[in-house]
Order: structure tokens, then sequence, then C-alpha cells
């Protein structure tokens, strides 16, 4: 019989209650285990049904009642970031036994672009990186990739004008998602902060750490390419130099990060769209991108944007871009609240087309919630 005053009691008696917390632990892993193949199995056999139906396996709408119905039935302690994570792989997974997806991306492996990918996708899928953003567009027009990740707007720098520009020569390609990335940009290099002589990145990610870079490496020129990702590999090849970069891709690379966080504005996002064959069905909360042209005469925007306050329908991206076939025209970029199935955008749509040269809908999304990479 153990003494009440026995100082050995409380040890012996809190590595027993351990033990018994663990074997708890054990008894809820094997039940999780169990329940996810069985909706695993469950997903197997939807996919079946879409396949017979001609159905995409990949559907943007149903994923996010999926999390929000989890999210909303949630009590903790877990935390809504970590809910995601979780569902994002089981769903990612439960996908892949559907069928493994090809996602392309402005690559190499890592950049943003990548993270923003798998950020929507999970990793259960087969991710590869293209040269630029037109390749993207392109893989996916020629259905070498199941859908395509490329880079829309910056609240720093605003448009991406490869991304606009491929959408002019490509309308028949459709968004059907968007990510909204909080960016963090970080300073890679394998040498001292005195030794750097030149810095790499992509151009938007150089602009957005502008004030950070001339005041603490004035000595160090800057050169854009074609990712982050692709900077940090020149890192490992160069000497005296540095990448701005994500932090997976120091970790991908094995580069030392000499500093965090170094972007000018604390509140940096980028949003990505996702770009297949198709958009996606409603969910009630839900985006719509179109580009249209309209005659060069007085009041003919003015007249166009009117449409959208007449309807009561809210504008939450307006972008204006030259229109390269002919000198001094303009397409116009507008994204709205509400889905091109909704009563009110479709009279808006209808009105529009009936002043305008021409009005594509580049499609309908679910609106995202920022994430961090």
């Amino acid at each position: 019989m153990t003494r009440k005053n026995d100082p050995a009691a409380g040890p012996d008696r809190a590595a027993g209650d351990l033990k018994a917390l663990r074997v708890q632990i054990d008894k809820f892993d094997l039940q999780i285990l169990d329940v996810l193949n069985k909706r695993a199995a469950v997903a197997a056999r939807i996919g079946k049904v879409k396949a017979d139906q001609g159905g995409e396996v990949f559907s943007a709408a149903r994923e996010e009642e999926v999390l929000n119905n989890v999210l909303k039935a949630n009590k903790g302690p877990l935390n809504e970031v970590t809910l995601r994570a979780i569902f994002r792989e089981l769903i990612s997974g439960s996908r892949a036994i559907q069928k493994v997806q090809r996602i392309a991306f402005l690559g190499p492996a890592y950049s943003y672009s990548h993270l923003a990918a798998i950020e929507r996708f999970g990793e259960a899928m087969d991710y590869f990186g293209t040269a630029n953003i037109a390749a993207v567009f392109e893989e996916v027009g020629r259905r070498h990739a199941d859908y395509g990740v490329v880079p829309l707007e910056n609240s720093t720098d605003g448009r991406i004008t490869d991304t606009l520009d491929m959408f002019i020569r490509m309308p028949q390609i459709k968004i059907c998602s968007e990510i909204r990335l909080r960016v963090h940009h970080h300073l890679l290099a394998n040498c001292e902060q005195t030794e750097i002589r030149r810095v790499y990145s992509k151009a938007q990610a150089l602009s957005q750490c502008r004030d950070w870079l001339s005041k603490n490496l004035p000595q160090a020129s800057l050169h854009e390419v074609s990712s982050t990702a692709h900077a940090a590999t020149l890192v490992q090849t160069e000497p005296n130099v540095a990448a701005v970069a994500g932090r997976q891709a120091a970790v991908r690379y094995g580069i030392r990060i000499l500093y965090h966080n170094i972007e000018d504005s604390p509140f940096n996002e980028t949003r990505f769209a996702v770009i297949g064959a198709s958009d996606s069905t409603r969910t009630g909360k839900d985006k719509t991108g179109l580009m249209f042209q309209i005659s060069h005469t007085p009041g003919a925007l003015a007249d166009a944007l009117q449409i959208f306050k007449q309807n009561k329908i809210n504008l939450t991206w307006v972008e204006s871009f030259p229109y390269r076939e002919a000198k001094g025209e303009y397409v116009f970029f507008l994204e709205m609240e509400g889905h091109r199935d909704d009563p009110k955008v479709k009279k808006g749509l209808a009105a529009l087309e009936a002043i305008c040269d021409s009005v594509s809908v580049l499609g309908s999304f679910p609106a995202a919630q920022p994430a961090d990479e």
C-alpha cells in the first residue's frame, strides 16, 4: 500500500495517468482511421457516379460546402486553420482515389504559385511547373493539365498583366476557384548580408520589398527572374547573391533565411485564379468575373458601370487593360459579388451585352478566405 505522503506516489500516479491517456489516443486513432477509410470508400463511389454522368472530379462549390459544414459544427479545441488543413488533405486524398489530377503552375517547385496550388488542392495531386503564365493557360487549353493556378492580382502591385493578357487570348478558359494567399517574403542567402552583391526574385516580389531592400542592401543590384523559386536556385550556384522568396523555398533548397518578413506592407496578399474548362456551380457566396469592350465614345464606360448600380450588384474588382490588337482600345475586367445564375446577375449581364461590343464571362466561383503561405 502506498502511503499518503510517499514522495514516489506523485511521479507514479502521473506516469499512470499519462499511460492511460495515451491508450485513449491510440484507441481514437484507430477509430479515426476506420472512419476515414469508410469516408474514402464513399468518395470512390461518388467518383464512379460522376464518371458515369460525365461530371468533374474537382468541385470547388462542393468542397466549400464540406468545409463550411465542418467549421460550423466545430466546438474546439481544434481551431479553424487546423481543421482546414486536415480536411484539405482528406479531400485531396479522396479526390485522388477518383483520379490523380494534373495541376499546372508557374514554377519551379515551391514558387508562390505552387504553394497556392497546394493550399487549394492538397498534396495528393500531380503538380508540374511551367516556365511562364502563358504556358499554364496553354497546358489547360490542350487538356494536358486538368487545372492551372495563375496569379491574378497583388494587394501591393495590383494586376498581373500576363494573366489578363492570356484571358484575352484564350477566353474559353474559365475561372473555377480563387485562392487568397498572405505572402511573406524572406531574404535567402548562404553568405553574410555585407557580402551580398546581387538580389534575385520575380519582379513583383522585388517591388513588394523595395523599401526594405534599399535600406538594408544598398550595395546590391536587383535582378528580375521568372519566379521566386528560380531565384532560390541561383543562390545555390552563384557566389555573393541572395533571393527574395518564401520559407518553403529556403527549406527545399537548403538555404539560410537571413531575414524574415521583409515585405514593405504587413497586409501583402496575392490572389490566384484556378483555371479550367468550366467554372463552378452556385454556393450562395460567389463571385463572377468578366471582361468586356465598349465603343470608344464619351460616357460609354459610365453607362456600363451604371448597370451594376441599377441592379444593386457590388463590384469587387475593376481593371482596364490595353487591347493589343487595336491601338487606343481597352478591355475592361470586372469582378462582382454573386453567381452568373443569380437572377440579378443574369439581368445585369444581359443589359451589359446589349450596350457593349463584346462580353465574356470568365467564370463564377466561391469567394475565398485568405490563407498564410
